[in-house]
């Protein structure tokens, strides 16, 4: 915060009221957070002590005139300086006891918020701790009049007033008593003490007080603040720089007091414990039932945290499965190939949400909120379904996409033709191998790719059944055409059976034709050489000639 605002208002004759936008920024802290309140009368210097614990030289309002200058209560939410993982929440408190205020009732609640809010508590008193100082603490007396540990009745003392300091201890922040201007020696019966001895010395009870209302007031102190602490500081400038106070560098500055200063910082730092140590979550959604206290009945503790366990828990049980809703959309990418893969990654942030739900869980004794984390269980199954839903559309898209070359071959009847089944189931099969090749389908491929192939039966059975009409019918035809050819193909041989016997009965004659033309050729050689041989013989020799037996015989040969 950048500066600090209103966290309780007081405003004139009205009753305080929570402010609504400082709650929402309470409410968004994350981190621990360590609380310090300051209380005390007004002028007497709580905003500037706070704004040093702030490490500021402004921030919370200062006065420099004897009219109160804070009202209500104000908050500062800052960085710790000490735990970087914690936030620093400074209380300033309107001054108890202004005469010019118009509800001095609300000083009583005031000093009780104060308790409530803090883990740390500042009395802030001017010069020493004497009886008007303790006279003026009257409202820790009065804190069983504003606040209730429990519901059921308490145990009550032989005087009527309520024991229950015990209770209270749980709820209480440590206690730090600030005296300022502070100009005694820290001695007591000649002895130097601390300021701490010092506190506690004022704290003791002194014989022969019996019960009167300063006695009250130390007992209480002692019963509801085991943890004490006392610091007391120098006055931190002249009177005449005292209205420029918050101008002033640490230089001009009474060097005690920022030696007091810084200790006093110090032990804040390091000593004050997150409110959740204190029983008190941190997100304070109890000012919403304090609030209702303010306005009429008593708040009890015991029912505030029963009131705050219920808020905070329901607030966790959504925290956690938001938490998980988010991450599962941001890191599982639907669909899954198993159902495995989903598993693991439900665990996995099924097991980070209950984290989340722990982190923020408070007082959830009996795990009942924590069972009600059994609804990731649900989520689970609707994530499942989603899968599933997921792997369904993702293979329908993919089929569709597919099947797009068929359905168009389909209309224009490329498949109505004698066998355009098998070409239809080979163009089918082409499409199923890119189908089971193509990754990112999910859990639901073969059921998607079921029910595809189950839709389209109709139109498979109808390619079939056309294609056996058409392939009877071709038979047929085929069976026709091959009588035919036979046919033809008989007359066709008788044909040619009748050319090749007429060529050959051709070319038989040819040969006898040729052959007797050969034969009487030679026949005609022979007798020609014959008619030689017989010129060149004596003409005796050739007188007689016959022929006996088809040949010829020749008288007259010379033997």
């Amino acid at each position: 915060m950048e500066e600090p605002m209103c966290l309780i208002e007081n405003n004139p004759n009205e009753q305080l009221r929570v402010n609504q936008e400082a709650l929402k920024i309470l409410q968004s802290i994350q981190q621990p957070v360590v609380v310090v309140a300051i209380v005390g009368l007004y002028r007497t210097g709580k905003s500037y002590l706070m704004n040093k614990l702030a490490g500021k030289k402004k921030g919370f309002s200062l006065g420099a005139t004897i009219q109160a200058e804070t009202m209500g209560i104000w908050m500062w939410c800052l960085p710790h300086p000490e735990n970087p993982d914690h936030t620093l929440v400074l209380l300033d408190t309107e001054g108890l006891g202004d005469v010019e205020k118009s509800n001095i009732e609300n000083d009583a609640w005031i000093f009780a918020l104060s308790i409530l809010l803090s883990s740390t508590l500042v009395y802030n008193s001017m010069g020493i701790i004497d009886q008007f100082a303790l006279e003026k603490l009257q409202y820790v007396t009065e804190l069983t009049k504003r606040i209730k540990v429990k519901a059921t009745a308490t145990k009550t003392s032989e005087d009527g007033e309520e024991e229950n300091s015990d209770d209270f201890l749980r709820f209480f922040p440590a206690f730090v008593w600030a005296v300022r201007d502070f100009t005694l020696q820290l001695k007591l019966n000649g002895c130097p003490i601390s300021s701490d001895e010092y506190l506690e010395n004022a704290l003791r009870r002194k014989k022969g007080m019996g019960k009167r209302k300063l006695d009250l007031a130390k007992k209480c102190i002692r019963q509801y603040f085991p943890s004490r602490k006392c610091f007391v500081f120098d006055r931190p400038a002249g009177s005449r720089d005292l209205s420029e106070l918050d101008d002033l560098s640490e230089k001009m500055l009474s060097p005690n007091f920022v030696v007091q200063a810084h200790r006093f910082c110090q032990h804040i730092y390091e000593s004050a414990h997150p409110i959740s140590q204190v029983e008190i979550p941190d997100r304070y959604p109890q000012l919403n039932i304090i609030d209702i206290g303010i306005h009429g009945s008593i708040p009890c503790i015991e029912n505030a945290v029963v009131a705050l366990a219920q808020i905070e828990n329901t607030a966790a049980v959504h925290d956690a499965i938001t938490y998980y809703e988010a991450e599962i959309e941001k890191h599982l990418k639907l669909p899954t190939e198993t159902i495995e893969e989903l598993l693991k990654v439900h665990a996995q942030y099924e097991k980070e949400a209950i984290k989340v739900f722990l982190a923020r869980a408070f007082k959830d004794d009996d795990h009942d909120y924590q069972k009600e984390l059994g609804r990731l269980q649900s989520k689970l199954s609707e994530l499942c379904s989603r899968n599933e839903q997921a792997s369904l559309d993702r293979c329908q898209a993919v089929l569709l996409e597919l099947f797009q070359d068929l359905e168009e071959n389909f209309g224009k009847g490329t498949y109505s033709v004698a066998g355009g089944y098998l070409k239809f189931l080979d163009h089918q099969k082409e499409k199923l191998e890119q189908y089971h090749l193509l990754p990112g389908k999910g859990i639901m491929a073969s059921k998607a790719l079921e029910e595809f192939l189950k839709s389209k039966e109709a139109a498979a059975q109808s390619i079939l059944q056309a294609d056996r009409t058409l392939t009877e019918k071709e038979k047929e035809l085929e069976g026709e055409s091959l009588h035919k050819q036979m046919k033809e193909e008989a007359i066709k041989m008788a044909q040619e059976k009748e050319r090749s016997y007429k060529e050959h009965e051709a070319q038989l004659m040819a040969k006898m034709e040729e052959d007797r033309k050969k034969m009487q050729a030679e026949h005609e050689m022979v007798m020609n050489r014959k008619l030689e041989v017989i010129e060149q013989r004596p003409l005796w020799a050739a007188l007689v000639i016959y022929t006996r037996g088809g040949e010829t015989w020749g008288l007259g040969d010379r033997s």
